[in-house]
């Protein structure tokens, strides 16, 4: 049955574009000492400046209790505070350090590399990430009925 070909599989297409991606962002995040999803979490706090834990795991489509352990070790490594909301204290607030904030330009490069190690144009990059941003929305939307 050719749709149950590797070829036909959307899925496996996605899985090997993000190895591909995330192999791409290795070695320069290597340097950085740093995971992929601690550099998720700071492209979402150089974007909204503070967050808190629940709301960066809605950004990133992942449960908080996953992005506690990763923030807790930016926080080690100097480039996140944490603090309580005052209202309420089961809320964390997470921060970017001056460090934090001064990665910044230094993973904005990497970004750009990995860009175009795509072989995309502009106009196809941002038409694949607006294809897959509409693709999680449909897909998660069904997945919530």
């Amino acid at each position: 049955m050719p749709n149950l070909y590797l070829e036909n599989q959307l899925c496996f297409s996605l899985y090997s574009a993000t190895h591909a991606l995330l192999r791409s962002y290795k070695p320069d995040l290597d340097k950085l000492n740093l995971t992929y999803p601690q550099y998720l979490v700071l492209v979402a706090l150089w974007q909204f400046k503070q967050l808190s834990i629940k709301e960066i795991a809605e950004k990133l489509l992942l449960e908080p209790a996953t992005i506690t352990p990763v923030v807790k070790r930016l926080e080690a490594k100097k480039l996140t505070t944490r603090t309580r909301q005052k209202d309420d204290e089961r809320v964390v607030i997470v921060t970017l350090t001056e460090e934090g904030k001064n990665l910044r330009s230094k993973l904005s490069e990497v970004q750009k590399r990995v860009a175009c190690d795509t072989g995309l144009s502009d106009v196809a990059f941002q038409t694949l990430n607006s294809t897959l941003s509409e693709l999680t929305k449909n897909v998660s939307a069904k997945l919530a009925d």
